[in-house]
């Protein structure tokens, strides 16, 4: 029976699962591996020390540096009360003022050398600070790919672990470029809703937010990408999961809809078969407007009320007439 009901309208495409952030974890020392302080597959929040590398060589250089430091201090207040005692033997006369330039020259040398051993200690403090990997994010720890006791160098291209950031995760998804225009619309008129499905597409996974559409068409698929963003809080989305995606385009009110099965194409036409008071079967014709799942709008040529007849059903009718 045709009935007036919201029917939403819906786009759909394969999608693939992105983490908000996925992270190599990489030594910026070399050392040896001391101690791994996570637990594979633990969720760890920024900042957590999750892997110490030896670290008595940058300690040792730390205490180098802040002992030169101390070493240029002392001979700058040496320095300093030279060229005092120049100066005031300068106005005596008693010493040229060739001397008291050298002294202020040393004086300045010295300074300088503190500069110098300030950002000395500076880049030690920061090479002792790096045996101590954290995570740069929340998020959870993969498996671990180095085990304690190896050496780990800066310039190794494997890294030690992986960090992924899956709450927010988004799905990037791609759609037909013939579908931009909608997209857009449905943007323009507030957030567009998506919803996630299995890949059997039977069991909704997620529901979240159209984030953006991607700048150009790929012109050797005719399609455009979009990616939306999901809360995950129960972490049903996995990175690198492929995952059917929906997006709610928008919803019709209380419009006329019926089974898709019931629309038929004939010589003039669309119609649809229509049981009649006398239990007949009669073709309508008729306009319609979008499809959504298993439902079709149609705009005119019926009425609020109305049975009508299934495509693979208008066999049981008593009576039929061609259109």
């Amino acid at each position: 029976m045709s009935a007036r009901r919201d029917v939403p309208l819906y786009l759909s495409g394969l999608g693939t699962v992105q983490a908000s952030f996925t992270i190599a974890i990489h030594s910026q020392v070399d050392g040896k591996l001391q101690e791994v302080l996570f637990t594979e597959g633990q969720q760890v929040k920024k900042g957590d020390v999750l892997i110490k590398i030896d670290a008595r060589l940058y300690q040792a250089a730390l205490d180098q540096a802040k002992a030169k430091k101390a070493q240029d201090q002392a001979q700058l207040i040496a320095a300093d009360k030279d060229l005092t005692r120049s100066k005031t033997l300068a106005l005596s006369n008693i010493a040229s003022q060739q001397v008291v330039d050298q002294q202020q020259g040393k004086v300045d040398q010295l300074k300088a050398s503190l500069a110098a051993d300030d950002a000395a200690i500076e880049t030690a403090q920061t090479q002792l600070e790096y045996t101590s990997i954290t995570a740069p994010s929340d998020g959870r720890v993969g498996v671990r790919l180095l085990d304690p006791g190896n050496i780990v160098h800066a310039s190794d291209q494997g890294a030690l672990a992986t960090l992924v950031l899956t709450r927010p995760s988004a799905v990037v998804l791609t759609l037909p470029a013939r579908a931009l225009d909608d997209v857009r619309d449905a943007m323009a008129r507030g957030p567009v809703e998506v919803t996630t499905f299995d890949q059997d597409n039977r069991r909704p996974l997620a529901t979240g937010t159209l984030l953006l559409v991607d700048n150009l068409i790929d012109q050797a698929t005719a399609t455009i990408r979009l990616k939306a963003m999901f809360p995950n809080d129960d972490d049903k989305l996995w990175p690198g999961e492929f995952v059917n995606a929906r997006v709610l385009l928008e919803t019709r009110r209380q419009v006329l809809a019926v089974p898709s099965a019931a629309v038929q194409r004939g010589p003039q036409g669309l119609f649809t078969w229509v049981v009649t008071a006398d239990n007949t079967a009669v073709p309508r014709p008729i306009d319609i407007g979008p499809t959504a799942g298993n439902l079709t709008i149609v705009t005119s040529g019926l009425h609020e009320g109305e049975t009508v007849v299934p495509t693979d059903s208008t066999n049981c009718s008593p009576t039929r007439r061609s259109p």
